[in-house]
């Protein structure tokens, strides 16, 4: 995706004397291989690595982290079902495109012999730090040449586009097979005791599989076979006979991510009724890849996520829109778009990303103003370890403890 700074971050629910004055919590993810293959000086590898991680955000005054937990269709936590971050298969995406130094970096580094997720809970609670798993549910690969052992082994199993053709790796919830095996991740990630659950559905797999959407910005797959026969059953018509667009034919589609976002909210809060569900979704200005690759109509078009029912069914407690602008799309544009889908019934971030103090004190404002609660500063090793960003860090300090 086309890295753009942008001016806008999010929140999630607000306690305390801070809301009182209009103050939002500050937050940013953290992609832990990234640290260690894109920063220079990396964090030292292991728990001392994940310590310096956390003490800078710390440092900048952030009250959460999101800890990704899947990197592309491989894990960074001691994963039964996934197999661990390596350096992927002979053909991908750092290959092709000559990331030779991080290839260079990545030899040596062993995810399976070193447990991130763990390292990050156990440290953060230590020093107060809430740290929530990011889940990119929606991809079993990112770019390309990390698929996971699950998609490998059950291709039937994937996205089909109204063509027949089928995606190289993206897995379809409109499978039961599908939903339980990501279920089965979820029930791994729960074990760790993490302080929330992030389920980012706008990371989709392979990028070649681009475009996923048709001209008018609606989702060109979903034509699998479970979603083929019960749109026969209902209405006594095959969706190859109607447009892609077709209301009903959109609303059968979202359908299985819906069933899903049912049983993992069943699931999570079975675990722990006060573990906060929040969920990172596209918006009318959205696009993958670049702005004319995956253009979306909206999540549920689009993307085929109905956040506006997961909202009125409870299914959440936080959103926020995708920090990616078509055209004249804005931070505040995916906001207020966001708001009036979820009807003002979950609790809302502002997306922005870590660029200067200047653009960071521009989206506390807008972030205010929108009673965000939530700044979503993307993405934590885009600040770097001490002394990198100085002035941008004070001035996080200085908002976070004013």
């Amino acid at each position: 995706m086309l890295w753009v700074a942008v001016s806008a971050l999010a929140l999630v629910l607000c306690m305390g004397p801070s809301c009182a004055q209009g103050k939002v919590r500050l937050s940013s993810p953290v992609t832990h291989s990234d640290w260690i293959l894109a920063n220079n000086p990396p964090p030292a590898w292991g728990e001392a690595g994940v310590r310096q991680i956390l003490d800078r955000a710390k440092e900048c005054g952030w009250s959460r982290v999101y800890w990704r937990c899947f990197d592309s269709g491989k894990s960074m936590y001691a994963s039964k079902l996934l197999e661990p971050f390596d350096q992927g298969e002979p053909v991908n995406y750092w290959v092709d495109h000559g990331h030779t130094a991080i290839i260079d970096r990545m030899k040596g580094i062993d995810y399976g012999s070193f447990d991130t997720l763990r390292a990050a809970v156990d440290y953060g609670h230590s020093i107060g730090l809430g740290v929530h798993a990011w889940l990119s549910i929606n991809e079993d690969d990112h770019a390309y040449g990390w698929p996971s052992r699950f998609t490998r082994e059950h291709p039937e199993f994937r996205w089909v586009r109204r063509d027949g053709t089928a995606y190289r790796s993206q897995l379809s919830f409109a499978f039961p097979e599908v939903r339980e095996y990501k279920l089965a991740l979820l029930k791994e990630i729960l074990a760790y005791e993490p302080d929330g659950i992030f389920l980012d559905w706008i990371r989709t797999g392979d990028v070649r599989d681009n475009p996923q959407t048709d001209r008018d910005g609606i989702a060109n797959y979903g034509y699998e076979t479970p979603n083929v026969l019960a749109f026969r059953r209902l209405y006594n018509l095959d969706p190859h006979d109607v447009p892609n667009g077709d209301e009903r034919w959109i609303s059968l589609r979202a359908h299985p991510q819906t069933v899903f976002m049912r049983e993992a909210h069943r699931l999570i809060k079975r675990h722990n009724p006060r573990l906060p569900i929040s969920v990172m979704v596209q918006h009318p200005w959205s696009y993958r890849g670049g702005p004319d690759d995956t253009p979306y109509a909206d999540s549920r078009k689009g993307l085929l996520c109905d956040v506006g029912e997961w909202a009125r069914e409870g299914l959440i407690d936080e959103a926020v829109a995708a920090g990616y602008y078509r055209g004249d799309g804005t931070p505040e544009k995916a906001y207020r778009w966001l708001q009036q889908e979820t009807e003002g019934k979950v609790a809302l971030w502002l997306y922005g990303w870590i660029n200067s103090a200047e653009s960071f004190r521009a989206d506390t404002v807008l972030a205010e103003q929108l009673d965000a609660v939530e700044l979503l500063l993307w993405e934590s090793n885009y600040i770097g370890l001490p002394p990198d960003k100085a002035d941008v860090v004070q001035a996080m300090q200085a908002y976070a403890t004013r």
